[in-house]
């Protein structure tokens, strides 16, 4: 007679330390546990409602200026360096880590309109209203020493300057003003400069992918395009309402997205400009900035209605939404360059700190930590469609203010969508089309 019996080594189930956990022994066969799901979806719930339990995205802040915060720069070489620039003419450079100022010059007369660093960290270079350009080393701005520090170059423009930006990987920078002018580091002079009958071009960006190709928005509600090995504009592309900024891509070389006065953001395809690839809603005044993170699958938004905003790049809503009780007008917000914090500039002086993940734990995690999130965020992602688990994943409290704008809005949409069908159903056939929400704010595309 033939005796089958299991057998196993009990040196693999003793614990070698008092933190270790005891190994056992599990079936896998579906048959054998037949409330996995029910169990699953619990779980589930249960780490929904404590992600937002959680959910506390505000660091800290950055207090140091007198005038609010127009504009803000991140170092491409450090993660605790940030520069900012102020409507009183300072610039600041701060260490993020230790939120100390490290530095303040007195930069320009009147508002800093813009502030790049180069490719190499090694010079940064600001404009302000006083239409002058001036090129700061970063060495001796960051070691501390309290002499007055003098630019290494200062440039006298013709007309004031409203933004900068520096090439990826060469010595070029581009300032926008009564037109996009092309600069070299060691020249007085334009190398090139691009017109196309506008009085004022708001924001200048450079292509991080396809360096040589850049993008502007100007006052006559226009976002134009150039290609540095060009003497002309490549593309014209005309909207409803003025855009304020533009912000590429970083992964996809032909992808921007525009932050528009009237409220949303447009992404387009510089390939096909006649409509937008997607449209992204949820504020409820102008968008004032836009950045992405370096990974390139979300951006983060700056608005007039006191908030911010994390969109994902492909979808038409936004997944967080930040706020505090002092907070004015977003003038400037920032990724960092690792992708775990987003930096803002406001109205009332303050820049401030958020995390990207508003309920990620901070520091260092121990492996069963990591392991109890990474299970915790799959069981959110596998019952995401679940009406209870959906409606506590996509549920903000937002300041009054905002909570009645965005209800207006919905009406003002819901009895324009209204009116529009009722006007075709009592047409002609033909004569009232339908227009796609990715057209209607394309008025027209010039080559």
């Amino acid at each position: 007679m033939k005796v089958k019996i299991l057998s196993r080594n009990p040196e693999d189930h003793i614990r070698e330390l008092k933190s270790d956990i005891h190994r056992q022994q599990r079936n896998l066969d579906p048959s054998l546990h037949p409330f996995e799901a029910p169990r699953e979806y619990t779980r589930a719930l249960n780490a929904t409602k404590l992600e937002r339990v959680f959910a506390k995205p505000f660091i800290g802040a950055l207090d140091g200026h007198t005038d609010g915060v127009n504009c803000l720069s991140r170092h491409p070489r450090s993660l605790s360096v940030l520069l900012s620039g102020s409507c009183d003419g300072e610039v600041k450079l701060w260490n993020l880590p230790t939120k100390d100022c490290l530095r303040t010059i007195t930069a320009h007369k009147g508002f800093v309109r813009g502030l790049c660093v180069d490719h190499t960290g090694q010079s940064f270079i600001s404009v302000g209203d006083d239409k002058i350009v001036k090129q700061w080393s970063m060495s001796n701005a960051l070691d501390g020493t309290t002499t007055k520090l003098e630019p290494l170059q200062t440039i006298l423009g013709k007309t004031m300057f409203h933004g900068i930006d520096h090439h990826w990987k060469d010595k070029t920078f581009a300032t926008c003003g009564e037109q996009v002018d092309i600069w070299d580091e060691g020249r007085a002079e334009p190398v090139r400069s691009f017109t196309w009958g506008v009085d004022t071009i708001h924001s200048v960006k450079f292509n991080p992918v396809e360096t040589h190709i850049l993008a502007s928005t100007a006052s006559d509600r226009s976002i134009v395009l150039y290609d540095m090995r060009g003497s002309t504009p490549l593309r014209k592309l005309v909207m409803e309402m003025r855009s304020n900024t533009i912000a590429w891509n970083p992964i996809e070389a032909y992808m921007f997205t525009a932050a528009n006065e009237d409220s949303n953001l447009y992404t387009y395809d510089m390939r096909r400009l006649d409509q937008a690839v997607n449209v992204h809603m949820d504020h409820v005044s102008a968008v004032l900035d836009v950045d992405y993170a370096p990974t390139g699958q979300e951006f983060v938004t700056g608005s007039f209605d006191k908030s911010i905003r994390i969109f994902p790049r492909d979808k038409g809503h936004s997944r967080e939404v930040y706020h505090t009780r002092r907070m004015q007008r977003v003038f400037c917000v920032r990724f960092s360059a690792d992708s775990q914090y987003v930096l803002s500039g406001s109205d009332e002086t303050n820049i401030r700190i958020w995390k990207a993940e508003a309920s990620k734990k901070l520091g260092t995690l121990a492996p069963r930590e990591r392991a109890a999130f990474t299970y915790s965020a799959r069981l959110r992602e596998r019952f995401k469609f679940h009406p209870q688990i959906s409606r506590i994943r996509r549920h903000r409290h937002v300041p009054k203010a905002i909570f009645k704008a965005a209800k207006e809005k919905r009406v003002i949409m819901d009895s324009e969508r209204r009116k529009e069908e009722n006007r075709r159903l009592h047409s002609k056939p033909g004569t009232v089309p339908r227009v796609a929400e990715r057209r209607k704010q394309v008025v027209s595309v010039v080559k």
